[in-house]
């Protein structure tokens, strides 16, 4: 049960007590305002009044001239923020419930805010980062993986997509990373999330504390002095390629490795793959607020559609990992079905 706590700062800093559900801290510590997710019992899951004590604290550190850096973490050790509150969105949508709009349009106006915050934003995904804990974090300027992390978006598994920003980062990724990991919901695993450009930075877990202690200490800090932290701290990785590609054992790899992936397409929502698609697509060429706009027309058709519902039972409730998808084949679907979900929702359209 949430509860109102009060926090007060050690000696060496400031003395300032701030009033904050427990869901969420919120800390000033010298001159870096700290947000910690608070719900480690189900893995830091982002809801609604968490959005809604974060954002309006941001725009005001934001704009304080005592704060200089923001820092995002999580409580608990196993997850920076595992996702979205996914089960409590789709009971609203089935009740019709204004949650379900809520929900989406507040979060991305979070994830929009935290792209464009003047001040550098750090967070410390040390742990599960997936979905609505990607949001979070991917769209600040600093972004620190340990050997902890685990990196996934896997919204094609549940008929939705790769939101909060999907559309924006994923493409932008080297290669057709981004699309891969957007179909197919793969998870990028320690070192990997930096090497795949996702992180920023890398540190050991058991050196994050030292890391959080001299970014709060910093006098006056600029994002050049914020970068010289991580180089006294961080290593730095970078995709080696393989010598032996054209080597038998190579060969065979990446004839299993073709097969695994056939399969794991076949057992998403054909919808998501199409809408997936389209989204990283447009998403190359467009700013985050105008792809976080296209997402939340996105969003709010896989709420009038069946295949999120469907996902989440088969996922999330009964576990039986078997959903029912309609349509079922990706041949079923329309190319004019997949174009009415990024039609405008009019007056109702996101803003910001």
């Amino acid at each position: 049960i949430s509860h109102t706590v009060c926090i007060y700062l050690p000696r060496e800093h400031r003395l300032q007590p701030i009033i904050s559900k427990s869901e969420v801290l919120l800390e000033k510590v010298g001159r870096a305002g700290v947000i910690t997710i608070n719900r480690p019992k189900v893995l830091n899951a982002l809801n609604l009044p968490m959005i809604r004590q974060i954002y309006p604290q941001l725009k005001k550190w934001e704009n304080d001239k005592e704060t200089e850096i923001v820092i995002i973490k999580g409580a608990g050790g196993k997850a920076f923020c595992a996702g979205g509150d996914i089960r409590a969105v789709t009971e609203a949508g089935k009740a019709g419930d204004p949650l379900a709009e809520d929900f989406f349009r507040e979060e991305y106006i979070l994830n929009n805010a935290i792209g464009a915050c003047k001040k550098p934003y750090i967070a410390l995904i040390d742990g599960i980062t997936m979905g609505g804990g990607v949001g979070l974090s991917v769209h600040g300027r600093f972004r620190v993986a340990s050997e902890k992390t685990l990196f996934a978006m896997p919204e094609t598994a549940i008929g939705l997509f790769p939101d909060v920003g999907g559309g924006y980062f994923l493409p932008r990724l080297r290669g057709k990373l981004g699309l891969f990991l957007a179909l197919t919901g793969f998870r990028l695993k320690g070192r990997d999330v930096q090497r795949a450009g996702v992180a920023t930075h890398f540190v050991e877990s058991k050196k994050i504390p030292d890391l959080e202690k001299e970014l709060v200490d910093l006098k006056s800090p600029s994002a050049d002095d914020v970068s010289r932290v991580y180089t006294s701290l961080c290593f730095f990785f970078f995709f080696l390629l393989s010598k032996s590609r054209s080597s038998p054992s190579f060969c065979l790899s990446l004839s299993h490795s073709l097969c695994l992936l056939s399969q794991t397409l076949a057992r998403m929502s054909p919808t998501s793959l199409k809408i997936t698609f389209k989204q990283l697509q447009a998403g190359a060429a467009l700013s985050l607020p105008d792809v976080l706009v296209m997402e939340y027309r996105l969003s709010q058709a896989c709420m009038r559609g069946c295949d999120f519902y469907e996902g989440v039972r088969a996922v999330l409730v009964d576990k039986d990992q078997s959903p029912k998808w309609n349509p079922s084949t990706l041949e079923e679907l329309s190319d004019q079905t997949v174009e009415q979900c990024f039609s405008s929702l009019g007056e109702k359209d996101l803003t910001f």
